[in-house]
């Protein structure tokens, strides 16, 4: 009747150790502890919270400023460049045209219009200047035209992953309580391993126990 039931026994302790094996267990239990590792730092209520405040505070205002950067604002933009360049033209012209017409001359114009118009005298100065940094702008709106195109893609693609998170915080940390998942694979191959070794134990001992019974098998006469 023993023996009937440590087989049984026996048969669930080589399947606790070699079942963990089978579905690859330490393997796939040691990458769960990295990536609880990896994502420890990311989870942590503190930077979960300023997750979601760049994503809600920061980026999702970029939303209504990335669709105003496309090809027609460039070209618009690129029509008020070339008006720079006319009234830097019109600007070289000015001076000789005044100092003629006041009879003055031009260095008298100058301080003249740096006197009476100051603010157009400086811009007329800083012209060259203002139309080389409007020139780099448009060129760097020019260039990133279609990745502004797909900041609202973006946002609506990141705003689950924000929510996941701040939902999952509690949760993670529970998980990450655990103990680690590299032990996974011993709680179950140890328990085998005692099953195996109490089955086998009570085999044996029942096998020496039938051999003692027996005894020494007689002679035929």
């Amino acid at each position: 009747m023993i023996r009937k039931l440590l087989w049984p026994v026996l048969a669930i302790g080589v399947l606790l150790i070699v079942l963990p094996f089978v579905f690859q267990m330490p393997s796939r239990t040691a990458a769960g502890a990295r990536m609880m590792s990896d994502f420890q730092p990311i989870m942590q209520p503190a930077q979960v919270q300023k997750t979601a405040y760049y994503y809600n505070d920061v980026f999702t205002p970029l939303g209504k400023v990335a669709p105003a950067i496309n090809a027609q604002t460039v070209a618009k933009f690129d029509q008020y460049l070339k008006g720079f360049g006319g009234m830097q033209a019109d600007a070289q012209k000015l001076v000789p045209a005044l100092a003629q017409a006041l009879h003055m001359t031009p260095a008298q114009v100058q301080v003249y219009m740096a006197k009476q118009f100051p603010s157009m005298s400086a811009m007329l100065v800083n012209l060259p200047q203002m139309q080389k940094d409007f020139g780099g702008f448009i060129a760097m709106m020019r260039a990133n035209t279609a990745i502004f195109g797909q900041v609202n893609a973006g946002l609506a693609h990141y705003k689950p992953l924000v929510t996941t998170m701040q939902g999952n915080v509690a949760d993670f940390q529970s998980v990450n309580s655990l103990p680690s998942f590299r032990l996974f694979t011993w709680f179950f191959v140890i328990p085998g391993i005692l099953l195996v070794l109490i089955a086998g134990f009570g085999l044996w001992e029942e096998h020496l126990g039938k051999l003692t019974v027996r005894g020494p098998h007689a002679t035929p006469a």
